[in-house]
């Protein structure tokens, strides 16, 4: 009986101590607590990334379930699966993010399709998909509380930078089609340039020149060696990235059922040559209003402001021959002028800022000289895409073609050559 006694008495002194240290915050020299704000999926949003919810304390447990469930799903991009990444998974499939969930997998009905393509096109691994819905829960009105914005959160300088046009009608960053193909570049660029498809999402969330910093301070390159190094959001960036690859795979394990999408999943496209707004193309073709702006989110008045020399994309549910025929003689109707839409002027958020963190321009040393180009001396954790920023009339593409680059790789001290404009 003693022998039982002390027995049962150890085993309420381990059960209690295990209490303690569940009920204290973890230390950081262990693993970091993550700071990032609650998700908020409107265009209110508070933080630079809208899906990426709060997390204090990340599980203390693993399971080997779903350990095999992202090895069974996972393809070119890394899914590792560690405490991090099951804190994320707990979240997203909690009994309170559900109906986020079942909307957004409606969603990817529509969206999906078209980052596929685009990413297929680029040549970069197609799950990256998901990213998009870590960033902006895959809605095109997104805007963070540092102007990020669109389905990929491009700040204005970045998507100007990767050839998104925003003016006072238009504002690419929110066009599906457009911003995706954006977002493939800049991901393709940082690849080239880190070699890990961790690294690269990472330097999506908080840019290169962080992720530089982080690699000469760890020693090494991949994400979860400089994670410790890299900006608090970023830690926690890359494992919502792959808990929401595997809820988007395994939803169906966790009693979660996609919602019907509501936007139409057959479309034709159509290039218009004038100023016409998508009032009138709704009231034309018998359609919502919302259903039309929801396939053309990009046209910040709701005014398709197309030109002979530039023609408009208008996206529109797939209609019949007779619907096609009214169409077109709306678009095509003389008495539409483009003064008839003078647009109301729109402040434009024009910050240099790179992404989600400014990047210092005091390392330029250019030597302006007689010819078509200037010379720019590579310092020291130096991009493409900083120097492209640096410099207007220039991009990634042609700073690479004008220097014979293959790749993003450069080397401190060597001279590029930067095109004036």
């Amino acid at each position: 009986m003693k022998k039982i006694a002390t027995f049962i008495i150890c085993l309420i002194i381990i059960t209690v101590a295990k209490a303690d240290i569940l009920k204290t915050p973890l230390n950081k020299t262990n693993t970091d607590s993550a700071i990032i704000a609650s998700a908020a999926v409107s265009t209110q949003a508070k933080r630079d990334t809208t899906f990426v919810p709060v997390v204090t304390i990340v599980s203390s447990y693993q399971d080997v379930i779903y350990k095999r469930r992202l090895d069974s799903i996972k393809r070119e991009v890394p899914l590792d699966y560690n405490d991090y990444v099951q804190t994320y998974i707990d979240i997203y499939t909690a009994p309170g993010r559900r109906d986020d969930i079942a909307r957004i997998l409606g969603l990817t009905k529509y969206y999906f399709p078209i980052y596929e393509k685009a990413f297929r096109d680029a040549g970069i691994p197609e799950e990256i998909k998901y990213l998009s819905v870590v960033e902006s829960a895959l809605d095109p009105m997104a805007v963070s509380r540092v102007g990020a914005t669109g389905p990929w959160q491009f700040m204005f300088a970045t998507g100007k930078l990767y050839g998104l046009n925003i003016d006072n009608y238009v504002d690419e960053r929110r066009d599906p089609i457009q911003a995706t193909y954006a977002a493939a570049a800049y991901i393709k660029d940082a690849y080239q340039d880190f070699g890990d498809w961790l690294v690269a999402i990472a330097s999506y969330n908080c840019g290169k020149g962080a992720i530089t910093r982080a690699i000469e301070k760890a020693g090494a390159s991949d994400f979860w060696s400089i994670r410790p190094y890299l900006p608090a959001e970023t830690r926690n960036y890359v494992p919502a990235y792959i808990a929401i690859a595997y809820v988007m795979n395994y939803y169906n394990h966790h009693g979660i059922m996609p919602r019907a999408c509501e936007m139409a999943l057959k479309t034709d496209t159509v290039l218009v040559n004038k100023y016409v707004s998508l009032n009138d193309i709704s009231r034309v073709l018998n359609m919502d209003i919302k259903q039309i702006s929801g396939l053309n989110p990009q046209y910040k008045l709701q005014i398709v402001n197309g030109t002979d020399a530039a023609p408009k994309r208008l996206v529109i549910p797939k209609i019949d021959k007779t619907s096609y025929a009214t169409l077109y003689d709306a678009l095509n109707n003389p008495n539409i002028s483009a003064a008839q839409f003078a647009p109301i002027t729109a402040s434009v958020n024009e910050t240099s800022a790179f992404k989600k963190r400014p990047v210092s321009a005091e390392n330029t040393t250019s030597k302006k000289t007689g010819r078509s180009f200037i010379t720019y001396k590579v310092r020291r954790g130096d991009t493409l895409s900083q120097i492209a920023e640096k410099f207007d009339g220039t991009s990634v593409e042609k700073i690479k073609a004008l220097n014979g680059l293959k790749g993003g790789h450069l080397t401190p001290g060597m001279m590029l050559k930067i095109s004036k404009g």
